[in-house]
């Protein structure tokens, strides 16, 4: 069937060689088309492609929720559902002997990644696999698969990126010796129980320093409230000061929380997040770390359905790669490049 490369989602594969209006080949038969292979064509200007059959035809007026294409969700819901479970005990371990069991950690956690390699549409995934229940043990895992994740786009080698997402999979291990009332709390903390609240820092790079033979995991406990500009905590570090896989877990801490809903906030909207990181960027995140965040979270946007806050409705199709909140949307028959025409804004991207 031939479609327009606005038509295109996820999952769709060629029925045959693509080639630009030069003759230069862009893709080949058989591609299965994601996000970056989408980007791709529009880059060429392709118009019109072949793409095979697809199981179930997707309306005209299709909501973003049917842009989602959750083919990995039989795979990897289960194994996401066990991490969390499955976390429940590790917090009680640390809790009552004072350290984790490594191999439980690779046992729970390593499933996972393996199946995360596969994936890349984080945005789509969270989204799907994110509830109310078990905050605690469910930040804790999705901390650790966007660790993983930023860990692999900032260039570490695929073995160190699972270490700290690993690092971030225990970021907070040291919540285990905090009040569960204080931690619950719907309201705002009082001083004294926040005081309380920063030393899950402390104690989590304890826990683990007693359980991992590298440094690093624990470093990512123990630092991931330290903010670039001296006023996070608990030690007030600044800059180069501040491990680097503890800047990593600061972006993806701040994200994942954001993104939850939790009894005393609401989540918000994941384009808000993301202007957020950016906007902390420039003082209290590390801006290299939260800006490949950013550029490598933004293309899980190409075929979502924004609304502009002209009113106007439309979809994402390209990114662009440094004016990360402009993309190109398409509205009924017209394209729009924001970072060209910019008295266009986005109000929502719906998810």
């Amino acid at each position: 069937m031939r479609v327009h490369v606005t038509d295109l989602i996820d999952g769709d594969r060629l029925s045959n060689d693509t080639f630009n209006e030069y003759g230069l080949h862009v893709l080949s038969k058989g591609t299965v088309l994601n996000s970056q292979e989408i980007s791709r064509l529009f880059q060429h200007r392709v118009d019109y492609v072949d793409i095979d059959q697809r199981v179930s035809e997707i309306s005209e007026g299709r909501t973003l929720e049917s842009t989602i294409n959750p083919r990995w969700l039989p795979t990897v819901q289960p194994l996401y559902e066990n991490a969390v479970k499955n976390f429940e005990g590790l917090f009680t371990q640390a809790s009552t002997q004072g350290n984790i069991d490594v191999n439980e950690v690779s046992q729970m956690f390593q499933p996972l990644l393996n199946n995360l390699q596969l994936e890349r549409d984080v945005v789509s995934m969270l989204l799907l696999l994110n509830t109310q229940d078990d905050y605690t043990y469910q930040h804790s895992v999705q901390v650790g698969m966007l660790s993983y994740y930023l860990a692999t786009w900032v260039g570490y080698a695929n073995e160190d990126a699972i270490q700290v997402g690993k690092a971030g999979f225990l970021h907070d291990i040291g919540k285990c010796r905090i009040d569960e009332q204080i931690l619950n709390k719907p309201g705002k903390l009082t001083s004294e129980e926040y005081e309380e609240v920063k030393k899950h820092t402390i104690y989590g790079h304890e826990i683990i320093s007693k359980s991992f033979d590298e440094p690093f995991v624990a470093f990512g406990a123990l630092q991931h409230h330290e903010r670039n500009d001296g006023t996070g905590y608990p030690h007030g570090l600044t800059g180069d000061a501040i491990h680097p896989v503890s800047k990593i877990i600061a972006v993806v801490d701040i994200y994942s929380a954001m993104i939850s809903q939790r009894v005393y906030q609401q989540k918000r909207d994941l384009l808000f997040v993301l202007k957020e990181l950016y906007r902390l960027s420039f003082k209290e995140l590390d801006p290299y770390t939260a800006h490949t965040f950013i550029k490598h979270m933004m293309p899980n946007f190409i075929g979502k359905q924004v609304e502009l806050v002209s009113g106007e409705s439309g979809i994402i199709v390209m990114t662009h790669p440094t004016e990360f909140f402009r993309p190109l949307i398409q509205i009924g028959d017209k394209f729009i490049d924001m970072a060209v025409e910019r008295e266009y804004e986005i109000k929502q991207v719906f998810l």
